[in-house]
């Protein structure tokens, strides 16, 4: 398997230092994160899912661990808007040059405001897609929000 995406060709360009954890992607599986998770023995506290949502009509990233979900209020401070919801698959895989299952945070296709749950400052290194599933990268989040121009915000409640 090919393992160069428009996110790992970023962190090239960059000089940001990751490495790559592929596993064997089910196409049968419904949670992608989930599955991720599992296959490479990660703490889903440390492996983050990209989610695409509308913040007041404006597309944004929003980066939170595989075990909680998105807080669309939370998300929507953090950025200074009134009203978040989840964007619809294909306006998210369309907006990312991602699929849905695949979408990184980092190299998409619309450069989007990315906000990662303020959970990750407390690892060493953080997991996200490396932009297809059946592929994930590890990095600091330090460099996660350098490549993204993230900012870290409370945005994840409980799963």
């Amino acid at each position: 398997m090919a393992t160069g995406t428009p996110a790992t060709v970023a962190l090239t360009r960059l000089g940001i230092a990751f490495t790559l954890h592929p596993y064997d992607h089910d196409p049968r599986a419904a949670a992608f994160g989930d599955e991720a998770a599992a296959a490479l023995g990660v703490d889903p506290t440390q492996l983050f899912k990209t989610l695409i949502a509308t913040v007041d009509g404006t597309l944004t990233c929003a980066v939170v661990p595989v075990s909680a979900r998105l807080d669309p209020k939370a998300l929507a401070a953090a950025v200074g808007g009134k009203r978040a919801e989840l964007a619809e698959p294909a306006a998210a895989a369309r907006a990312t040059g991602y699929v849905i299952g695949g979408i990184s945070p980092i190299g998409q296709r619309s450069r989007l405001r990315v906000v990662v749950d303020h959970s990750a400052q407390q690892l060493a290194t953080m997991y996200v897609s490396a932009g297809r599933r059946g592929l994930q990268l590890q990095l600091a989040p330090a460099d996660l929000a350098r490549a993204t121009g993230a900012m870290f915000a409370p945005i994840a409640a409980a799963g």
